[in-house]
């Protein structure tokens, strides 16, 4: 009988040190994401998921799974994990010097690692978020049809929160895949400077022809205080004329990601994928669906410019992205 139990305690251990991933060191914002929740703002559950879900959805590409699998997002500073089974991973997003056992590895291009591997991510270089995919299925359950980790509200993901050093996030079905490499022209590099694309909203004609042309005659900044929840910006000159007196405040109504409110203050906060789920400052414009993805790669003190564009053009940029999704599944 001891035997037996000494027997089924190392097939415990084995199963698991074997399908896991620990963090030795978590970073600073590390979570479980994959594309958010969706239906549930009527309850006030905003979407959450990934900032970036181009990213996540092509470092999915890379490892063979499908690509609304949850993966691990990394903001700012990196993690280290330390690998406790043979499987195939990728990073895609943001790039952070990234070692392997001390070697470099790169963005874009799965590599295989076994048992005992640790993968070190360190100096970031461009953008502010990384997704590190991996071709074992997560260990955990789902909270709304969702593995996303809500931040602020504290639910989802690996106990609804962050990751913390000495972490381990446990895997089931870990298998190893083909190398895959992304075409060169489906990399990112992250500028530091851009030229967002916006639609009307249903609140654009409370702001007059002044205001209008301002907002996007204006370069604004990132500020270090935005987040998952909102984009905040200043502009890079005052724009009294953005300034918004209490007749145009309005009642409070539903809010969706790239949702750019104008507060009382006149700075524009760009709603995002934790953000409230409705909002009472009136919205000057949306940012279209297709530029989305580049919210979560704004840093503080980033550069951002609007542009408008019709319905029609945005469809069809938005068509055009997804043309890259209909090419990789069938790679």
């Amino acid at each position: 009988m001891l035997k037996s139990l000494n027997g089924s305690l190392r097939f415990h251990y084995e199963w698991v040190m074997g399908m896991s991933m620990q963090f030795i060191k978590a970073g600073l914002q590390t979570s479980i994401q994959d594309l958010g929740r969706f239906g549930q703002m009527h309850n006030g559950v905003s979407q959450s998921g990934a900032m970036d879900p181009i990213s996540m959805q092509m470092a999915n590409w890379l490892v063979g799974k499908p690509l609304d699998a949850a993966v691990i997002e990394i903001s700012l500073v990196g993690p280290t994990i330390q690998f406790n089974s043979e499987q195939t991973i990728a990073i895609c997003g943001a790039e952070f010097s990234v070692f392997l056992n001390s070697n470099e590895v790169f963005n874009d291009r799965s590599f295989n690692v076994v048992s005992g591997d640790v993968l070190e991510f360190s100096s970031l270089k461009s953008g502010v978020r990384a997704y590190l995919a991996f071709s074992g299925e997560l260990d955990l359950p789902m909270v709304l049809s969702s593995y996303s980790t809500h931040l602020t509200a504290n639910f989802g993901g690996f106990k609804g929160r962050q990751f913390q050093a000495g972490d381990r996030l446990r895997l089931t079905s870990v298998i190893s895949t083909v190398d895959r490499q992304l075409p060169i022209q489906n990399s990112h590099f992250y500028s530091g400077s851009y030229l967002l694309r916006t639609v009307r909203t249903i609140e654009s004609d409370r702001f007059n022809e002044a205001q209008l042309h301002d907002f996007y005659a204006q370069s604004f900044m990132v500020t270090p205080q935005s987040n998952r929840m909102g984009i905040r910006l200043n502009p890079e000159k005052p724009v009294t004329s953005l300034i918004i007196d209490k007749v145009n405040q309005i009642v409070s109504s539903g809010l969706v990601q790239g949702s750019i409110q104008i507060p009382p203050s006149g700075d524009p906060i760009i709603s995002s994928v934790d953000g409230q789920t409705i909002g009472g400052y009136p919205r000057i414009a949306n940012i279209i669906t297709a530029d989305l993805p580049l919210l979560g790669q704004l840093n503080a003190h980033d550069k951002v410019r609007f542009v408008l564009i019709d319905k029609n053009e945005a469809l069809a940029i938005l068509r055009q992205k997804q043309l890259l999704f209909e090419f990789l599944n069938l790679v």
